[in-house]
C-alpha cells in the first residue's frame, strides 16, 4: 500500500464539489432504510468494550461517554453489511478531567479478526493498539497523536503491519465542539467525512465489505451521541 501524503485544501475543494452531485454519499441517508441504531439510554447492550487500563464507558440519557486512561475499543456487536452510511456526533470534552487530552477521534470499521474470521470476539484482546494489529479493517484516525495528525489506514491482518493510506496534519480536533461524522462503505468506495467534509476519499480494489465498526481512542474523553446505520442503496 502506497503511503498518500497531499495537501487537505485539494480533497476539501473535491469534497465541494462531490457534494453538488445529486446521489453522491455526501447527499445524506434521506429515503433510506435504518438497520442500526442506538440512542444510549438503556445501556451499553449493543456495545462491547474493550480496555488497556480501565477507565469507563456508559450509555445513558442519550449519551455514550468514553472517559479513559489510556487505549479504548467500543465495538458495535451486529456485524455491518455493505453498502451502508454510518454516522455519528462527537465531543471531544475538554473541562479539566484527568482524561480531557482533546485527542484520538479514531473508527474502525468492516473489521474482521483473521483468527476467527467468523466471529470477532472470540479472539480476546485487551485495548492495547497492537492488539488490533490482527484485524482486517480500515482505521480512522482523527486528530491522533496529541492532535497533530488524522490518518486512514488499511489493517492486513498481519502482526506489526499497519499500511498508511493517507496523512494529513488538519483538519483536527476542536474541544468541546460536536464532530458529526459520516463513515461510508459503497463497494470499492471507502469515505470518511466530519462536519460535511471530505476527510479520506479511497478507491480499494480489494475492499473490505463488511464487517464490526468500532470508536477507538486513547486517553481522552469523548461524548457521543445520535449514533445510525443506514442501507445505502
Amino acid at each position: 500500500m502506497t503511503t498518500t501524503r497531499r495537501a487537505f485544501g485539494a480533497l476539501a475543494a473535491g469534497a465541494a464539489v462531490a457534494a453538488l452531485t445529486p446521489g453522491t454519499a455526501s447527499a445524506g441517508p434521506r429515503h433510506r432504510r435504518l438497520i442500526a441504531h442506538d440512542d444510549f439510554r438503556r445501556g451499553l447492550g449493543k456495545w462491547a468494550v474493550e480496555l488497556q487500563d480501565g477507565g469507563t464507558v456508559t450509555a445513558a440519557r442519550g449519551v455514550l461517554e468514553i472517559d479513559v486512561p489510556s487505549g479504548a475499543t467500543v465495538w458495535f456487536k451486529q456485524r455491518l453489511e455493505g453498502p451502508y452510511v454510518l454516522e455519528y456526533t462527537a465531543t471531544p470534552v475538554s473541562e479539566g478531567g484527568v482524561n480531557d487530552r482533546v485527542s484520538d477521534l479514531n473508527n474502525f470499521w468492516n473489521a474482521t479478526d483473521v483468527r476467527s474470521p467468523e466471529d470477532l470476539f472470540a479472539t480476546p484482546r485487551g485495548g492495547a493498539l497492537e492488539e488490533y494489529d490482527y484485524l482486517r479493517t480500515y482505521y480512522a484516525g482523527y486528530g491522533a497523536n496529541y492532535n497533530t495528525t488524522t490518518r486512514l489506514r488499511r489493517y492486513v491482518g498481519e502482526a506489526g503491519v499497519r499500511p498508511l493510506v493517507y496523512d494529513y496534519t488538519e483538519p483536527l480536533l476542536v474541544a468541546n465542539r460536536p464532530h458529526r461524522v459520516r463513515v461510508v462503505s459503497d463497494g470499492s468506495t471507502v469515505q470518511w467525512w466530519n462536519n460535511g467534509r471530505l476527510v479520506f476519499d479511497y478507491r480499494d480494489p480489494e475492499p473490505y465489505t463488511s464487517g464490526h465498526f468500532a470508536f477507538r481512542t486513547v486517553w481522552s474523553h469523548f461524548r457521543i451521541a445520535e449514533f445510525r446505520v443506514w442501507q445505502s442503496r
